[in-house]
């Protein structure tokens, strides 16, 4: 990772700043719909920040839609093709890649028909949910979240990670298994150099954060 100066903020001073970046963006694919990514290891708690952020664009007008990956997860036989805690299997091939593009973020091009399927897969059950389709109306908002969301083309108009020091990630990690492939990603994507907004959350209480794209940090 580069020289970033984090500054100090709060979870409320940083949602609103990014709901506000975001509602004055368009789309860079042409399409009628913006797509954020929020990525993150499941100990940084990505779903918090995004509901928080949902919130902040909803009281701007903006329709959302919410999607974590954790509900396009591959069925057990394949993600446990090389037993259950493989880190590469589990960097590599738990989350389905192929559907997010096919059922979340294609409908939302140009051209696209903004019906995104929510999620496809229970690990519980390891069923298909069968959830229906949910139309999301143009000038809506996609937030997408989960790990590993960059290095993969993901069309997003906006990426924010959620970081944390090694530290912290094995500290706050309830798998420990999985820490090899949080490593192996930092190696290969570099998603604090990646991301166009980078909030370091090793203290949950006290977000510290890189600033907007085009902008100067938040105090």
């Amino acid at each position: 990772m580069g020289r970033v100066r984090f500054l100090p903020t709060t979870w409320e001073k940083l949602t609103d700043a990014v709901a506000a970046h975001v509602d004055g963006t368009t789309s860079g694919d042409g399409g009628e719909w913006l797509k954020v990514g929020v990525d993150g290891a499941p100990a940084a708690h990505t779903g918090e920040f995004v509901r928080r952020l949902a919130d902040a664009l909803r009281l701007r007008g903006r329709s959302v839609l919410v999607v974590g990956t954790g509900g396009f997860l591959r069925p057990a036989s394949l993600r446990f093709e090389y037993g259950r805690r493989d880190p590469d299997a589990y960097y590599d091939g738990w989350f389905d890649t192929g559907a997010l593009w096919r059922e979340v973020l294609g409908p939302l091009g140009p051209g696209g028909t903004g019906r995104v399927l929510p999620d496809l897969w229970d690990p519980d059950t390891d069923r298909a949910t069968r959830s229906p389709y949910v139309p999301l109306p143009p000038g809506g908002v996609l937030l997408l979240h989960g790990p590993f969301l960059l290095g993969r083309w993901f069309p997003f108009d906006l990426t924010v990670h959620l970081r944390l020091s090694p530290g912290a990630l094995a500290r706050r990690t309830e798998e420990p298994w999985t820490l090899p492939a949080f490593a192996r990603y930092e190696d290969e994507v570099g998603p604090a150099d990646s991301a166009d907004l980078v909030v370091r959350a090793d203290d949950p209480r006290h977000p510290a954060w890189s600033g907007l794209p085009g902008g100067a940090p938040a105090s």
